[in-house]
């Protein structure tokens, strides 16, 4: 039996919630838009790091993978390919070697089993300018303000905002702030948001 997205889905869902259920702060967001909707990821775990899932299912095509793995590349820690059993060898061809590697197949009974192939490895490459496009533009003037700089500054457009950021906060500050921002968010749709003992 062939796999698809949804079953997928549920069942990355439901083993993240398992694991990481009794953490503080963990977010789970389904369809997270990356670089201003260039993409979205499947699901993004959110807690010390940034997880990215991306799902290919037997349904799917890997025709957009290449495109959604330069954009990826940009903004998380680690990432995880969960790809249906008839696209794994053409999947491992195309990702970073530092990508997770999950496989999913379909049982008789249809019920959805998930085994690990690859565990992620840290990305070493992340693009500040990427990963402060996540930031709303109050959220990106709070962050310069910590620095007593000129008001003026809140007269930037975003992407001025961006690309100050980018070159003035750290990798490391810029990173946490991210994660920080998106777990207070309260603006998420109702369907793409799951929090996790948000204390």
């Amino acid at each position: 039996m062939v796999t698809n997205d949804r079953e997928i889905r549920q069942e990355i869902s439901d083993s993240l919630i398992k694991k990481y259920g009794k953490e503080p702060g963990t977010l789970i967001v389904h369809e997270l838009k990356v670089c201003q909707g260039e993409a979205r990821i499947d699901i993004a775990l959110v807690n010390g790091a940034m997880h990215g899932y991306e799902i290919k299912s037997d349904r799917d095509t890997l025709e957009r993978l290449p495109g959604q793995i330069k954009i990826y590349n940009r903004v998380f820690d680690t990432i995880t390919i969960v790809t249906g059993a008839s696209h794994f060898k053409e999947v491992a061809t195309l990702i970073p070697p530092w990508w997770g590697i999950k496989v999913a197949s379909c049982e008789d009974s249809g019920k959805i089993t998930i085994t690990e192939i690859r565990q992620p490895e840290r990305n070493a490459n992340i693009d500040a300018f990427s990963l402060a496009q996540f930031l709303w533009k109050d959220e990106l003037v709070d962050l310069v303000m910590r620095y007593n700089v000129g008001k003026e500054i809140k007269r930037l457009t975003r992407a001025q905002l961006w690309a100050y950021v980018s070159e003035n906060i750290s990798l490391e500050e810029l990173k946490a702030y991210v994660r920080e921002c998106l777990k207070k968010r309260q603006a998420w749709r109702p369907d793409a948001q799951r929090t996790l003992n948000d204390d």
